[in-house]
């Protein structure tokens, strides 16, 4: 599939789910990060629109730097997936609420190295997932992930 496609399905998804929570007349939520680091950044750290949790994607930063862990695509993808685990954690909601991610790599051919990972932080049922092949990810990180999760307000 192109990675147009993959990307324009996965938008098109986003968007109808959030078309269904705004009917309900409810105002989005805009969640900024606790992290002083992030005050200054352009986007929220996670939006939440009725019962959905959109997270901005993640990165493999270490904690409290404003770099990448070291260790190649396996160190990244760890951190990158514990750094999507505090987010939902912080707003109410875990990993299991999981129902969509978007995975962007540096290299297609990286992931197999990235899904062994990612089975240590999902079980079944998996959440809905697209992965693309992506140039220039920020901080030239190998991976960013993105997640939607169904999350009510607890």
């Amino acid at each position: 599939m192109p990675v147009s496609t993959a990307l324009s399905r996965s938008v098109f998804i986003a968007a109808l789910l959030a078309a269904g929570t705004a009917w309900s007349g409810e105002r989005p939520e805009f969640l900024k990060s606790p992290d002083p680091a992030a005050a200054s950044l352009p986007f929220s750290e996670a939006v939440r629109s009725g019962d959905l949790l959109f997270l901005s994607g993640q990165i493999g930063t270490a904690a409290g730097k404003n770099e990448l862990v070291p260790g190649g695509i396996a160190a990244e993808s760890d951190r990158t997936l514990q750094r999507i685990q505090e987010v939902l954690e912080r707003h109410g909601a875990s990993m299991r609420d999981v129902i969509k991610c978007t995975v962007f790599l540096a290299d297609i051919k990286e992931w197999p190295a990235f899904n062994e990972v990612y089975r240590r932080h999902f079980q079944a049922p998996f959440p809905a997932r697209s992965a693309l092949a992506a140039s220039g990810l920020a901080m030239n990180a190998r991976v960013e992930v993105e997640c939607i999760a169904q999350a009510p307000k607890r």
